[in-house]
């Protein structure tokens, strides 16, 4: 306990799953909370998105801590839009110490046009580049920023592209997120090495979230069915895992990024952590 304490840290995409689990677990450790989240859907992605509701919960999570805790409903794909929000609750809040970009949306389907690429990879890379980069002239030595990955930018290209599979324009634009988020982190570990600032990725596999838990997604691990449920879905989950389950839960990346957001990884900078039950060993990393 306590090995955030007097620090505050920006989460993106806090309002549920894995956002939610990360800005909660931070504030247990005693750091206060800038929350930050779109709160609306997105045409491409066939999944809702969270709620302006979603994120007030998110925010009296935060508070049973006993810390304190800024929201904002934003679009990280706004950059303007978002460094005025972080401007705002850096000026309440005293400061910014971690930054933990982990908004995405994962649109799924052959059927989607080719704006589910350009969302996916603006909001998932785009995004991710826009928060870090407006966050960057607040964080001084010890900073620590935390990007949210994924085994997906693994995959090849070819396989994730339309005709490919399943997965469709949405799918291929977050494949390419996920691939240009290794090379990024690493890229800007080794620009802030000088200023002791930290820049590291975490990859999870699947992940018990909303992002995980929908038709379109269940369609892309069951192609065999029209409309396949939940059920389903989960007899071939596990398939992507080396170890014997369908999935982690958001807390399992969340100690991670606790870990990596604390000063106990003070030297840890440009590394790429797969929180996967071994879903990378099995596709050859």
């Amino acid at each position: 306990m306590n090995r955030l304490k007097g620090k505050v840290a920006l989460v993106t995409g806090a309002a549920r799953g894995q956002g939610r689990s990360h800005a909660v677990h931070l504030a247990d450790e005693g750091a206060d909370i800038i929350a930050v989240d779109i709160c609306a859907d997105i045409e491409s992605n066939e999944y809702p998105l969270a709620t302006p509701e979603d994120l007030d919960e998110t925010a009296k999570l935060i508070e049973k801590s006993g810390q304190r805790v800024v929201t904002a409903v934003v679009d990280v794909r706004d950059r303007a839009a978002l460094k005025a929000a972080l401007d705002d609750a850096i000026a309440q809040l005293g400061g910014l110490h971690v930054v933990v970009a982990n908004a995405g949306i994962c649109p799924q389907g052959n059927h989607i046009p080719y704006r589910g690429f350009i969302d996916a990879f603006d909001v998932d890379f785009v995004g991710v580049v826009n928060t870090i980069h407006v966050s960057l002239d607040h964080l001084t030595a010890g900073g620590s920023v935390i990007v949210t990955g994924s085994i997906a930018g693994l995959v090849d290209q070819k396989d994730l592209a339309t005709g490919g599979g399943p997965q469709g324009p949405g799918g291929a634009g977050y494949g390419m997120a996920k691939k240009m988020v290794r090379d990024y982190t690493k890229a800007l570990a080794l620009t802030m090495a000088p200023h002791s600032v930290r820049i590291n990725a975490v990859h999870p596999t699947n992940v018990n979230t909303d992002m995980l838990h929908n038709l379109p997604m269940y369609r892309t691990f069951r192609p065999d069915l029209p409309d396949p449920t939940r059920e389903d879905a989960e007899l071939v989950f596990p398939i992507l895992q080396a170890m014997p389950t369908p999935w982690v839960e958001p807390e399992d990346i969340s100690h991670a990024v606790v870990y990596l957001a604390s000063d106990e990884s003070r030297f840890v900078t440009g590394q790429q952590l797969f929180v996967d039950a071994g879903a990378g060993l099995k596709m050859g990393m």
